[in-house]
C-alpha cells in the first residue's frame, strides 16, 4: 500500500481500492473482538517495568490541576464528571473530545501536578481498564490506539509507585496487549513509523521475555520504515513540519528509553533524529514557531523549543531549502514558499492542494499565513483546498480536493487530482534573493501555467512578488470561455489589522505591536478585504484576508505584480472616515 503506486493513478482507483480494502478491515476487525484474539493479545504476561520513557513533551500542570477539580478540558471542549468523578461512563461532548481523551495526552499534565495527580491518574488508568480494556472498536481504533500506548508507556513507572502488586500487574498487561495489537495493524505506510517506535517504547518500558519480544519486533520494524517516512534531507514523507516535530519526539523518546536498558540505539535511529532535528531547525520561524503547510499547524513556541532543547545546533543556519520548502530572509522579512507536490496515496491523508502557498513573517510577527488546516484539529476538509492559503486560483476551480463518502471513510481523507509537477528556480546574488516557481495543475482544465516570483531585496527589505497565469499550448481541454477570473490571496494572521488606502489598490497591515506597519502594493483590477479563519492549536480563529482580482485571457494569460513594504514613506495614506 505504498503511496504513489502505478494503481493510485488508475481510472477508478480510489473506489476499487477501498472496496477491497473495507473488506479485509472488516474480517479484521470481526477477528479482533474475539476471545481468541483477545486470548492471544494476553499470551506472555510482562513480569512488570522496567524502563521509564521521558516524554519530552512539555506539560501543563495547570492542566492537570484541573482535572483534579473535576473537569475534562479537551480540543476546546469540557466533560466535567467532578472530582473522582469517571469520565468513561459518560457521553462526550464531540467525538475530538472522546479521540483526545481515550488517547491520554492528559496523563503528562496530571502527572505534572505532582503525587496527587499521579494517585488521581492511577485510578482513572484502572477505570479506563475495567470499562475497556477487554476490547472496544473505537478505544482499540489506530488513531487512538498508537498515542494511548506512547502516553501510558510513558507514565506507567510513576503510576504504579503507590499502586499494589495486582495494579501493577493489570496495568503492565494492558500495555503489553495494546502494544502487541498496535504492531498487527496496517494501514499503509503513513503511520507506520510512529507505530514501530510506540510499540518499542512500550517494551522497553516492560519487563521480562514479553516486553523483549516488543522491544525487538518495534525496533525491527522501525529499521524498514524509517528510510522511507523521513527523507534525506530530513522532512516527513507526508511533507508536513509537524509529522517531523512529533515524529522526532517519539524517536527521542525511544533513544532515552534504549538508554535507560544499557542498550546502543540502531544506527536509523540515530540518522533519522539528526535528520529530523535538521528539519525542525528549518521549520521554525522567527516566532520559535513552526512554519504551517501541509497539514501541519504553527504549533506553541515552548512545544516546539521543546524539542529543540535536545538540538545541539542552536541557532537558524543551515540550507535555505528542504523537504520541497524555501525560505528567504532579510533584515526583518521571513519568507517560507512551498515549492513542491503534496505528497502522493496514503501520505496524503493531510495533504493539502495549495501549490506555491507562502508565509510571511515581519520581525517576529505573522503577517501572511495559511489556514492553519490540521488533522488533528478536526477543521473543515475545505482548508485544505487552494482557497484556504496564501497563494493564487482561478476560478472556483480547486487543485486536488481530498476524497470524500466511502473512499474517504476507508481510505481516509487522501487528497485527488492534486498537482504533480512543481519546478523552483533559487537563485542568490549581492543583496537579493529570488525564487521562480512554476505549476501545472491549471494546465489541463484551462491551458494556464502559474508561474510565482518572489524577489527579496535585503538593501531596501522590501519582498516584491509576481504572480502570472501563461498559456500552455496543448494542455488544455476545448473551452468556450475567452476569459477566465483569477484571484492572489494573502491571509492574514488573526493578530494583523488591515485598511485599504484611499486609492482602493494598496492595503496597510499592523500585525499587533507593530507601530509602523507594512504596505502591500499591487497592480490588481480590483483588491477587497474578505473574512477568513486560521486555526491555532486546534481552534479556529476569525481572520482576514486580502484578495487581489483580475481576468485571464485563455489565449494570452495574465498577472498582477505586488510588493510589501514597510511603511513611513508617502506611498499612499490609508482610507478613513
Amino acid at each position: 500500500m505504498a503511496g504513489g503506486s502505478g494503481i493510485e493513478r488508475l481510472p477508478g482507483r480510489h473506489v476499487a481500492f477501498a472496496l477491497a480494502l473495507a473488506a479485509r478491515r472488516r474480517v479484521g476487525q470481526e477477528w479482533a473482538g474475539t476471545p481468541l484474539h483477545r486470548w492471544l493479545l494476553a499470551r506472555g504476561r510482562p513480569d512488570g517495568l522496567a524502563a521509564m520513557p521521558r516524554d519530552l513533551r512539555p506539560a501543563n500542570a495547570s492542566a492537570g490541576k484541573q482535572i483534579l477539580a473535576g473537569a475534562f478540558v479537551l480540543g476546546g471542549e469540557t466533560l466535567a464528571p467532578g472530582v473522582r468523578g469517571d469520565p468513561w461512563n459518560r457521553a462526550s461532548p464531540t467525538r475530538r473530545f472522546a479521540v483526545l481523551l481515550h488517547r491520554f495526552g492528559w496523563m503528562r499534565d496530571l502527572l505534572a501536578a505532582g503525587p496527587e495527580g499521579a494517585g488521581e491518574g492511577l485510578r482513572l488508568t484502572l477505570e479506563w481498564s475495567r470499562v475497556f480494556g477487554r476490547w472496544n472498536g473505537f478505544a482499540w481504533s489506530a488513531e487512538v490506539l498508537e498515542r494511548r500506548v506512547f502516553n501510558l508507556a510513558c507514565a506507567a513507572k510513576t503510576l504504579c509507585a503507590r499502586a499494589s502488586d495486582a495494579e501493577v500487574a493489570q496495568i503492565s498487561l494492558d500495555l503489553c496487549r495494546q502494544a502487541r495489537r498496535l504492531l498487527q495493524i496496517d494501514e499503509g505506510p503513513a503511520r507506520q513509523a510512529e507505530r514501530a517506535a510506540v510499540a518499542a517504547i512500550a517494551g522497553a518500558a516492560l519487563s521480562g521475555r514479553a516486553g523483549e519480544r516488543l522491544l525487538e519486533q518495534g525496533l525491527a520494524r522501525l529499521r524498514r520504515v524509517l528510510p522511507q517516512t523521513v527523507t534525506p534531507d530530513g522532512g516527513h514523507a507526508s511533507r508536513s513540519p509537524q509529522a517531523a516535530l512529533e515524529l522526532l519526539y517519539d524517536l527521542s523518546t525511544l533513544d532515552d528509553a534504549l538508554a535507560q536498558r544499557g542498550m546502543s540505539a540502531p544506527e536509523e535511529l540515530l540518522r533519522a533524529i539528526d535528520r529530523l532535528s535538521g528539519a525542525v531547525r528549518f521549520f521554525t520561524l522567527a516566532d520559535g514557531r513552526l512554519a504551517a503547510f501541509q497539514g501541519g499547524e504553527e504549533c506553541a513556541r515552548a512545544y516546539v523549543a521543546a524539542a529543540r532543547a535536545q538540538d545541539e545546533i542552536r541557532d537558524r543556519a543551515g540550507p535555505a531549502s528542504r523537504n520541497g520548502y524555501h525560505r528567504l530572509e532579510s533584515r526583518s522579512l521571513q519568507v517560507c514558499a512551498d515549492a513542491a507536490p503534496p505528497a502522493e496515496g496514503a501520505w496524503s491523508v493531510a495533504a493539502c492542494a495549495q501549490p506555491l502557498a507562502i508565509e510571511v513573517l515581519v520581525g517576529q510577527r505573522r503577517l501572511i499565513v495559511g489556514g492553519g488546516w490540521s488533522p488533528d484539529a478536526h477543521a473543515p476538509q475545505a482548508m485544505r483546498l487552494v482557497d484556504a492559503a496564501s497563494t493564487a486560483s482561478i476560478g472556483d476551480a480547486a487543485c486536488g480536493a481530498p476524497l470524500r463518502g466511502f473512499t474517504a471513510d476507508v481510505l481516509g481523507p487522501r487528497l485527488a487530482g492534486a498537482v504533480r509537477k512543481v519546478e523552483a528556480k533559487r537563485h542568490e546574488a549581492q543583496g537579493a534573493l529570488w525564487l521562480e516557481l512554476t505549476h501545472d495543475g491549471w494546465a489541463e482544465r484551462f491551458g494556464l501555467r502559474h508561474e510565482r516570483r518572489l524577489y527579496l531585496d535585503m538593501l531596501t527589505d522590501e519582498l516584491r512578488g509576481e504572480d502570472r497565469f501563461t498559456p500552455v499550448s496543448g494542455e488544455a481541454k476545448p473551452n468556450a470561455r475567452r476569459f477566465v477570473p483569477f484571484m492572489v490571496r494573502f491571509h492574514l494572521h488573526p493578530d494583523v489589522q488591515a485598511q485599504i488606502a484611499r486609492d482602493k489598490k494598496s492595503v496597510l497591515l499592523k500585525a499587533e505591536g507593530d507601530e509602523r506597519g507594512w504596505w502591500l502594493h499591487n497592480d490588481a483590477i480590483e483588491v477587497v478585504l474578505e473574512p477568513s479563519v486560521h486555526y491555532t492549536q486546534g481552534q479556529p480563529r476569525r481572520s482576514q484576508q486580502i484578495v487581489l482580482r483580475g481576468q485571464a485571457r485563455i489565449s494570452d494569460g495574465a498577472g498582477v505584480r505586488w510588493k510589501l513594504s514597510a511603511a513611513g514613506r508617502v506611498d499612499g495614506e490609508a482610507g478613513g472616515a
